[in-house]
């Protein structure tokens, strides 16, 4: 049955490709395994000034999964190009809507109920569809006003479908030497993984309840209360939101909302999402965030979310006020750090771009620091430089972000709320508390280092009884060797000894810490000290 579904489907996509010109270049590139083309023009399409327009029509027209695939590679300026990026953002993920009768049929099935029962009233007319699934009003019996998200049957399989026809797709344009370096088999297994995580409506439900305990101390910024009871894979049950679009708030002229007061609420929640929590809204556009009474902002719609692990936080982090400061060698060393660049590269071409990037993109005509990131993403794309999936990711948003919050104020300044979490971290790296702060991750780690050395020195001991190591000894003595090697134990010692003390609540502080904790660490630092100054004399 997949076969015939994926044969079926193979002859509609083909078709698709004929219908927008790429026929053509499709077909002789499947002959030329066979015969070489003598045919000059074989890739003109490639130079068609209408080649974006066409595909993201064909990518409108396949559906779903390739309007997915096209909103994930408008993110992506540096593999497709700045113009196809443009294009496909203007892929609009909408369907007809399916029945009331077909809604009433998933909605009964999934959960288990009559949908008069399950409900006090369910409006047959959707308030909103997309090519997933659909919205609709409803009330439960206990009276809150809520929204029902219901996913169109058989949009899995589909998806499925379309997914196998693009992979064996990718593999063939993998073997290209000059796409090798995208990886695109790559692409489209973080796209296959991203699209069944937003087509599994648990993961929204798991998102949307992370997100509300990221700001639960935040009365400005509100997360739809959802209803467990209510949801399941292709059901979504969730608060009704009864805001002001964004949108209207935008093009409002009256006095009704402070829109400077907006836009800093939305690009402070939004900078500690992304380089607080890790945990970030990943399709901000105006259209997901509402306006409450008292100028409250309510993000919606959180099918799917950016994770961001620590290190890449902080590495982002740099980076950001690295490109703030028009610091070109420090971006460059960034990208370095971050595995972007090779340290070999040779990057006077690049420090003499990054350069003029900043000096254009830091004045008054510019479109502010994500016009400079939109840039950095197309210039590394003409150095060949890819950079990693949560960059591209990162930048998506925050442009969307930014066009919010600029279009509410024009005088709203990102780094302003960039700089208060950079100040907090830097505080965060030179604080001794927090850098030992991590008792219980310290103590595996020395436990787990100690497991692995006893086992290397009774072997080591045990080659030497043999014959089979021998030690040289060139420029100390063995006295020498015996006395650096106790001093060292005894710093380990100490370090070790310090780091399980601080897991002891009681006894006399000092700086929030067990004291005894503070002078082991005291005395390992004068021990280093003096082992340093006693190894430099008596070289």
């Amino acid at each position: 049955m997949v076969n015939k579904n994926v044969t079926r489907r193979g002859r509609e996509i083909n078709s698709a490709l004929i219908k927008y010109g790429f026929g053509k270049f499709v077909n002789r590139s499947i002959k030329n395994k066979i015969l070489p083309s003598k045919d000059d023009n074989e890739y003109s399409i490639l130079l068609d000034p209408e080649l974006p327009v066409n595909l993201r029509l064909m990518f409108q027209e396949l559906g779903t999964a390739f309007i997915k695939l096209g909103q994930l590679l408008s993110t992506r300026p540096d593999m497709v190009g700045e113009k196809i990026a443009t294009e496909f953002e203007k892929l609009q993920d909408d369907n007809p809507p399916i029945s009331y009768d077909e809604v009433k049929s998933i909605v009964e099935r999934e959960l288990d109920g009559n949908i008069d029962e399950l409900f006090s009233e369910f409006s047959k007319e959707p308030l909103a569809t997309a090519s997933i699934g659909q919205v609709h009003a409803a009330k439960l019996n206990t009276g809150e006003k809520v929204a029902v998200k219901v996913q169109k049957s058989g949009i899995a399989d589909t998806i499925d479908t379309d997914l196998i026809i693009m992979k064996n797709l990718a593999e063939k344009l993998h073997n290209n030497d000059e796409l090798r370096k995208f990886n695109i088999p790559g692409i489209m297994d973080a796209f296959d993984h991203s699209i069944h995580i937003e087509i599994d409506y648990i993961n929204e439900l798991i998102n949307m309840k992370q997100l509300e305990r990221n700001f639960a101390d935040d009365d400005t910024i509100h997360i739809p209360v959802a209803y467990s009871k209510y949801c399941t894979p292709k059901v979504l049950t969730m608060e009704f939101i009864e805001g002001t679009k964004m949108q209207d708030v935008i093009d409002s002229t009256d006095d009704e909302f402070d829109k400077p007061l907006l836009a800093k609420r939305i690009l402070d929640s939004f900078m500690k999402q992304l380089l607080v929590d890790g945990f970030f809204h990943d399709d901000p556009h105006a259209g997901n965030i509402f306006i409450l009474d008292n100028d409250v902002v309510c993000y919606i719609d959180l099918g799917t979310v950016g994770i961001l692990d620590e290190d890449f936080k902080k590495e982002l982090l740099d980076l950001l006020m690295m490109v703030a400061d028009k610091d070109v060698k420090g971006v460059i060393n960034q990208f370095v750090y971050m595995g972007v660049l090779d340290y070999t590269m040779e990057t006077t071409d690049l420090k003499r771009d990054l350069r003029d990037l900043f000096f254009r993109g830091f004045n008054d005509e510019s479109g502010g620091i994500n016009d400079i990131l939109d840039k950095l993403l197309a210039l590394m794309q003409e150095y060949g430089i890819i950079l990693p999936n949560e960059f591209a990711t990162m930048a998506r948003s925050l442009s969307m972000i930014e066009s919010v919050t600029s279009s509410l104020d024009p005088n709203a300044d990102m780094m302003a709320s960039v700089e208060p979490i950079a100040k907090g971290t830097i505080k965060e790296k030179i604080s001794i508390k927090n850098f030992i702060s991590d008792k219980k991750g310290s103590i595996l780690y020395y436990k787990n280092m100690l497991k692995s050395l006893l086992p290397l020195l009774a072997n080591s001991i045990h080659k030497i009884e043999n014959g089979d190591m021998s030690i040289r000894f060139e420029l100390d003595s063995l006295d020498h060797i015996v006395n650096k090697f106790s001093l060292v134990v005894l710093i380990a010692a100490l370090l070790i000894s310090s780091s399980l003390v601080m897991t002891i609540t009681r006894g006399p502080m000092l700086f929030d810490m067990p004291l005894i904790a503070v002078i082991g660490y005291f005395i390992a630092l004068v021990l280093s000290v003096l082992g340093i100054i006693n190894y430099l004399y008596s070289r």
